[in-house]
């Protein structure tokens, strides 16, 4: 029988405190257009969107109203000509939502602007710079529409997606102070847009 001694497994510890970790892959993110759902994607989406209610996500819903009531939600939307859904992935898998809201064809007066509206991202895919592809990408498509402007509005305890919108240019033009009810408590809105168009 082998007897290892103190000096052996010392070199043995050494050499392997030594080695340098191995990186770490790094995730995967893209964001997509939906047109239909597959059931892979309808499952994710509506676990990423249960995820994001329960942690106060502002996705409209304050308790989650279960699997059956949020996907028929999302498949609706696909029907709603106005609205087009963009999805955003982690290594192929959707984590979070936002969608692009077109004026209807008898709002003449509006009909340069646009509105983005149900942006989250799920609690657990938070801060790999996903919430800030999907909103670029949502300007890129209203831009490439001619659109000159992007409204949009936030909960003011949403203090990241604020912090966001204040990087990406967003001007803060008013507040809502009695913009939401959570809990019993009334909750103020920020309300936001973005000149789309560069001036000749």
């Amino acid at each position: 029988m082998a007897v290892e001694s103190s000096h052996t497994r010392e070199t043995a510890g050494a050499a392997e405190t030594a080695l340098p970790p191995l990186p770490q892959a790094k995730p995967k993110l893209s964001v997509d257009r939906i047109a239909t759902f597959s059931e892979e994607d309808l499952l994710a989406l509506c676990e990423a969107t249960d995820a994001a209610i329960i942690d106060g996500g502002g996705f409209g819903w304050v308790n989650p109203p279960g699997r059956q009531v949020i996907e028929s939600y999302f498949r609706g939307l696909l029907m709603v000509p106005e609205r087009e859904i963009y999805v955003g992935r982690v290594d192929g898998v959707i984590v979070g939502s936002t969608q692009l809201v077109r004026p209807s064809r008898n709002n003449e007066a509006q009909a340069m602007a646009a509105t983005i509206t149900q942006a989250f991202v799920a609690p657990y895919a938070r801060r790999l710079g996903l919430a800030r592809m999907m909103v670029m990408r949502v300007e890129e498509r209203a831009r490439g529409m001619g659109y000159q402007v992007l409204n949009l509005d936030v909960r003011e305890t949403h203090v990241g997606a604020i912090a966001l919108y204040d990087a990406l240019g967003y001007l803060r033009w008013g507040e809502h102070p009695a913009y939401a009810r959570v809990g019993g408590q009334m909750i103020a809105g920020v309300f936001f847009y973005k000149l789309l168009q560069r001036k000749a």
